[in-house]
């Protein structure tokens, strides 16, 4: 068992990603809290975790419940002052073809998950975080974050978002003791991956991307984007002429089939 307890807090931990990371921080020691919506997947995770030596807390909270999740993340932290809280929970949303269009509602969806989801985990502990001079948040962003995509406007919206927050909020909270980190993984084989119809290049599993994220979290990062050779490109991206990067975008299939799938 390690000395020192570990309290960790990870969103969107019912699958995919999230379910990773969790099984990547449980071991003997740790002090875990899973959040999600559907509590019979948030209990395979608690027992998964649970044998691997770790302590598990279930919290089924919505993550756009602004006031349930405040109210479930103090308790949780009144109990086990949180060292670690990952804002992983995210929705996707693409166009299927030229006869679709993302309207308010699925626009909304999206923001308020992806969006104010990730502000609703982060904003109840940053406080407490500070009164203890200690501690780390990670937010999930995506490497879709680094250049709009045609194919995804509402989801990369989003996640343009939460990296730009984090990014203005890093050196603030730097000087209270508080470390911010800014995830921005590629394509990471998961259900939500599976139905993305575009091209899906450098393809992780959600085992290998956890371990990756989690490596790096421990040494202090400020941002993880990975695989390296796609962060690379998408920075890239930015700077070439607007009609060259869409271009090429299109030739990658993120631009919506102008026939109509039936």
């Amino acid at each position: 068992m390690t000395s020192v307890r570990r309290h960790v807090v990870v969103t969107g931990a019912g699958a995919g990603l999230g379910r990773a990371l969790a099984l990547a921080y449980a071991e003997a020691g740790v002090v875990l809290g899973i959040i999600g919506r559907d509590v019979s997947r948030l209990n395979v995770t608690a027992h998964d975790c649970s044998a691997r030596g770790a302590e598990v807390l279930i919290g089924q909270v919505d993550v756009r419940d602004a006031s349930a999740m405040q109210a479930w993340l103090w308790q949780f932290d009144d109990v086990y002052p949180i060292d670690l809280l990952i804002a992983n929970a995210g929705v996707a949303s693409t166009i299927a073809d030229a006869s679709d269009w993302e309207n308010l509602e699925r626009t909304a969806r999206v923001i308020d998950t992806n969006l104010y989801g990730a502000l609703h985990t982060v904003l109840p502990v940053v406080d407490r975080m500070r009164a203890r001079r200690r501690g780390r948040i990670a937010m999930v962003s995506s490497i879709a974050a680094l250049r709009g995509m045609a194919i995804s406007p509402a989801y990369c919206a989003s996640k343009a978002a939460i990296k730009a927050y984090g990014d203005s909020v890093r050196p603030l909270l730097a000087r209270d003791g508080v470390g911010v980190t800014v995830i921005l993984p590629g394509f990471v084989k998961t259900a939500m991956s599976d139905v993305f119809p575009g091209d899906k290049p450098f393809l992780w599993s959600a085992e290998r991307s956890a371990a990756y994220i989690r490596r790096r979290l421990d040494s202090g990062r400020s941002e993880i984007a990975f695989p390296g050779l796609l962060a690379f490109g998408m920075r890239l991206l930015p700077l070439l002429p607007v009609a060259l990067a869409d271009a090429i975008l299109d030739r990658l299939s993120y631009l919506p089939s102008k026939d109509r799938v039936n």
